[in-house]
């Protein structure tokens, strides 16, 4: 598992020094140095977050949250403004995202609640606290704005909540309802899923009819709405949406990442350019390519086969992930395994599809790969505590 991540932050490093070495700006080019110390303080925080048992996390697991809480809401005076959004802390050369921090803290207080209450997981009370646990968190980071995070949240939730044993049809109560805000964008559509909704889901998960009752309500609801939250959206989140759906509309602006993205990709071909040698990158064509497009350098450079060397790394690091959480036979600990990578897995998903365009710009780092001392020291606390849940596996509740 730690060869994996080195061999990720090691492309990292390789492709940050790529992407800015040319750089007109003295500091851009002076990132991979940053990204190193980032490396080696992530290496002990790794080897720190092994040894430590998950039973003190677990005991801890409230004051982390309260912390990460205070920190998020600190932002509000003390944040610093980059990119028209309050997200980070400036320390002199380097930053923090509080936001980061906020997804271990997260992770650890919903697996604590759900590990320490009695009641069912079926039950509405264990559901609706579970939810406020993740909705409070979630607020602080939407209003920096930082959609891109707060989506990881919710998706971790749902996903520990899944494993937890939370009925399929309560899955429903919070996914459909994205669907239905989707789909209202037309008429047409939104008559058709909720014809699919009503005569083939429900039916097939045998709901009451309370149940149906209410999660068509809510469906209706958050449907009719929808232009209310379209129209409080930023004019660059709403672009990032336009743009998703068809980049030529601002082909010089909104649109230029996604296409001098996908233009990088195709250029590298199956083998690449080689190293230092990727025009779009030399050229300076693509923007923000040593943080959220870095994905682009890499198939730009080493081709097809090097964006599926570093999948297949990550690969191996999920496929270890889900195992560790299915050995656990404390639950604590395997929810933890579970929410770690499903954090680290849907922040890549998210990050590859889209410099592909097949996902609007959200803003997520790729683990491991991605400048930034925050996301870097975080995904390797998250590779930490899968190892210290799979090394610890036999330990009961």
């Amino acid at each position: 598992m730690f060869v994996a991540g080195a061999l990720l932050t090691i492309i990292s490093i390789l492709l940050v020094y790529s992407a800015n070495h040319n750089s007109p700006d003295p500091r851009l080019q002076d990132d991979w140095g940053k990204q190193i110390i980032w490396f080696v303080l992530a290496a002990i925080v790794f080897f720190a977050t092994t040894a430590i048992p998950l039973r003190m996390h677990e005991i801890f697991a409230p004051i982390y949250y309260g912390i990460a809480i205070l920190m998020l809401l600190g932002l509000i005076l003390f944040g610093a403004s980059m990119f028209g959004a309050q997200r980070w802390y400036s320390l002199g050369a380097f930053s923090i995202q509080p936001a980061e921090i906020g997804k271990v803290a997260f992770i650890f207080m919903l697996a604590r609640y759900l590990t320490y209450s009695r009641r069912p997981i079926s039950s509405l009370k264990k559901i609706a606290a579970a939810s406020a646990i993740c909705g409070v968190i979630t607020l602080l980071v939407v209003r920096q704005p930082d959609l891109g995070s707060a989506v990881v949240f919710a998706v971790v939730f749902l996903v520990m909540m899944f494993w937890e044993g939370m009925p399929v049809k309560y899955l429903l109560l919070f996914i459909t309802p994205v669907a239905s805000m989707i789909a209202s964008s037309s008429m047409i559509a939104w008559i058709v899923f909720f014809a699919l909704l009503i005569f083939a889901v429900l039916p097939l998960i045998r709901s009451s009819l309370a149940f149906t009752i209410t999660l068509v309500a809510i469906n209706l609801a958050v449907g009719a709405f929808s232009s209310i939250a379209w129209n409080r959206l930023h004019d660059y989140q709403q672009m990032r949406i336009k743009i998703f759906l068809d980049p030529g509309q601002d082909p010089l602006g909104a649109g230029y990442q996604i296409i001098q993205s996908k233009v990088a990709i195709g250029s590298g071909g199956l083998l690449g350019k080689g190293y230092l040698a990727g025009s779009q990158n030399k050229l300076d064509f693509l923007p923000l390519r040593h943080t959220d497009f870095i994905f682009s350098v890499a198939a730009e450079e080493f081709g097809m086969l090097g964006g599926v060397v570093i999948i297949a790394l990550f690969g191996y690091i999920f496929h270890r992930g889900i195992r560790a959480a299915m050995k656990s036979r404390n639950s604590f600990s395997a929810l933890v395994a579970i929410g770690a990578t499903s954090a680290l897995a849907f922040q890549m998903l998210v990050n590859i599809g889209m410099v592909l365009g097949l996902l609007p710009v959200a803003g997520v780092p790729l683990p491991f790969v991605s400048y930034g001392g925050s996301s870097l020291l975080v995904s390797w606390v998250f590779l930490g505590l899968v190892v210290n849940a799979e090394r610890n596996w036999q330990e009961y509740s």
